[in-house]
């Protein structure tokens, strides 16, 4: 779950790599230097391109702000615009998305106090200015819900989201899972909600017991053989385990059946190595998680081809702090991540065998 108090930000920087098309696994890459942690302290970093300019979305915890540089490294000292004024005094604002479709732009965000966090969504023609009131995204089952965010794949407009299956009581071990559902345009959604993951292995439930596992902050992209991904962050944003995972979709699959959906066999991206699918953890963050992909428009459509590495944006603690508010000691980190090919994904006696991440501090 959100940090009640605050939502973070961070920039980015791009990291020239090499393509990694055929391996079966994680091998010897070339040395990476660290990134700096950003100025931004905060959470849940969301960064598009619009033209040649970069543009990220922010909450305090009660309003939105959108920084604009010319380049992500810009975005740490750009100036911070306040673009919605919260006049009806939702409650804990958390994790603005932005995107642009057309020649509009929108950002969508949770809100509320407890079980009642909902999804919203405000609109202008200007990234800076001039944003409508928020709305109240009509959700199916009407439940507990954050992190969501629109793409269009295959022609077909989705919205992707964290949420509880039901109303939990007080003290009852709740469960985040990762819905979708189909749209008709960026803000309208129809039909039923689909089950995508859960928090059901035994990498995203190593915090124990604690009111909620957690399956958040989904991100959308396709691979350089047009499958559908989603990248989530698993275990609790809370303390030193959170780390990113992969949904991949099998090729001609439908993305509103789960079973044509293969997860990671562990944490892609991790402080914790035991979590992992074979990858070296991090040395500079921990609890690193819920992060942005730079897309063009925010537009998977625009994904990157297999090359190079591309800039990514994630928040974390430094791994020398400890600080007594484990979320209020997030900051916004610059990294970058490549295409990794031939890697394959189990579930029971199941298993596929396509493009997987690799993740660069």
């Amino acid at each position: 779950m959100k940090n009640p108090m605050f939502k973070t930000q961070v920039t980015l920087l791009l990291w020239s790599g090499l393509l990694m098309g055929c391996s079966s696994g994680p091998s010897s890459l070339p040395e990476v230097k660290p990134q700096a942690q950003l100025s931004i302290q905060n959470a849940d970093p969301s960064v598009i391109r619009v033209g040649s300019t970069y543009h990220s979305v922010e909450s305090d915890g009660k309003l939105i702000f959108v920084r604009s540089a010319s380049s992500v490294a810009g975005l740490a000292s750009a100036t911070r615009q306040q673009v919605w004024s919260n006049p009806n005094n939702i409650p804990e604002i958390w994790a603005p998305e932005i995107i642009k479709d057309g020649t509009t732009h929108y950002i969508y965000f949770a809100g509320g106090a407890g079980a009642n966090h909902r999804m919203y969504f405000i609109q202008s023609q200007n990234p800076t200015s001039g944003y409508s009131a928020a709305t109240q995204m009509a959700l199916p089952g009407n439940q507990w819900a954050i992190d969501g965010v629109p793409f269009k794949y295959n022609n077909q407009w989705w919205f992707v989201w964290s949420g509880w299956e039901r109303t939990f009581a007080a003290g009852e071990q709740q469960e985040q899972t990762l819905y979708l559902a189909r749209m008709t345009n960026p803000t309208t959604v129809t039909g039923n909600r689909f089950v995508i993951s859960q928090p059901r292995e035994s990498w995203e439930r190593v915090d124990g017991w604690h009111p909620s596992w957690v399956n958040e902050g989904p991100q959308p992209i396709m691979d350089p053989s047009g499958q559908l991904h989603i990248v989530y962050s698993a275990n609790g944003s809370w303390d030193v385990n959170y780390c990113l995972a992969d949904l991949r979709l099998r090729a001609g699959g439908d993305p509103s059946y789960v079973w044509d959906w293969y997860k990671s066999n562990g944490c892609l991206f991790s402080s914790n190595a035991p979590m992992m699918a074979g990858w070296d953890p991090t040395l500079y963050a921990k609890g690193v998680g819920h992060h942005s992909f730079v897309l063009l428009n925010g537009d998977i459509n625009t994904s990157p081809p297999a090359g190079s590495s591309f800039p990514l944006a994630y928040h974390g603690v430094p791994k020398n702090s400890f600080p007594s508010n484990f979320w209020a000691g997030r900051f916004w980190y610059s990294g970058s991540f490549m295409w990794w090919g031939n890697t394959t994904y189990t579930r029971g006696s199941a298993s596929n065998t396509g493009w997987s991440l690799k993740f660069f501090e």
